[in-house]
């Protein structure tokens, strides 16, 4: 039968993958990789296995997802070993939900290999835990862009709800968010923190405040990929990320 592996490749380190990502990649014929999907997880595979970058990144020219759908199931039928390995989990803003149905309307087989997600991996390797009993009673794990021509998350609602907020794909709207976070009610002075490449080699942070984390994250060069944390137990991130003290954040903003 048919059969695809949608497999999550957790946040980029490749020690971090489990035992059975492990072996998917290693067992495939054909692998679907997104961007960032790192060489260290693709020198997994086997020798001539086959592998095709089909990532999407913001800002940039992306694989139509269309696409994606029809090769994956045009190498299922002809009988390969296909993986479609994916940053973080599958079925965590991976597009792994659609891939899912497409597939199995066409009657082909789908595995699913949960993979560590960014948005709980990236804070803690900077020392933030996203729940925490005396700081908040829960997380709330959002996307800074939906894309495709539908409506944003609901800022203002998620200003209120009282959980650490963790925001994927939200650097290049930094912003945005925050403005419309600060005009919903929730206090300039609430603890963020931003980390860019988490666990990998090139990993960097800044943490601050709400109002000023755009102005650490500009001084800072920041770029994505990038996970936005934003509640009291970003306060908790280790002091490394402090590159600059209040009258450096003062002076950039005048």
């Amino acid at each position: 039968m048919a059969k695809v592996t949608l497999v999550g490749a957790g946040p980029g380190a490749a020690d971090l993958l489990t035992v059975r990502a492990v072996r998917a990649i290693g067992q495939a014929d054909v692998l679907l990789a997104d961007a960032l999907v790192t060489e260290e997880v693709l020198a997994l595979a086997k020798p001539g296995a086959r592998v095709l970058r089909v990532g999407k990144r913001g800002g940039m020219k992306s694989t139509a997802q269309d696409f994606i759908h029809r090769v994956m199931a045009r190498y299922a039928r002809r009988g390969c070993a296909v993986a479609r390995v994916k940053g973080g989990d599958p079925f965590l803003f991976g597009r792994g939900g659609e891939e899912a149905e497409y597939l199995e309307a066409l009657g082909i087989e789908v595995e699913v290999v949960p993979g560590l997600t960014s948005g709980i991996a990236v804070p803690a390797a900077v020392g933030i835990p996203v729940t925490h009993r005396a700081h908040t009673h829960g997380v709330t794990l959002v996307t800074g862009t939906a894309g495709d021509g539908r409506d944003e998350p609901n800022w203002a609602a998620l200003a209120k709800c009282g959980t650490t907020l963790v925001i994927y794909m939200g650097l290049g709207r930094l912003l945005n968010i925050v403005a419309r976070l600060i005009a919903a009610g929730m206090p300039p002075d609430t603890p963020a923190a931003a980390i860019a490449s988490g666990t990998l080699p090139g990993q960097r942070h800044v943490k601050g405040t709400l109002a000023d984390l755009p102005l650490r994250v500009t001084a800072e060069g920041l770029s994505s990929p990038a996970i936005i944390v934003v509640g009291e137990v970003a306060a908790l991130a280790r002091v490394p990320g402090l590159a600059m003290d209040e009258s450096d954040v003062r002076a950039l903003a005048a």
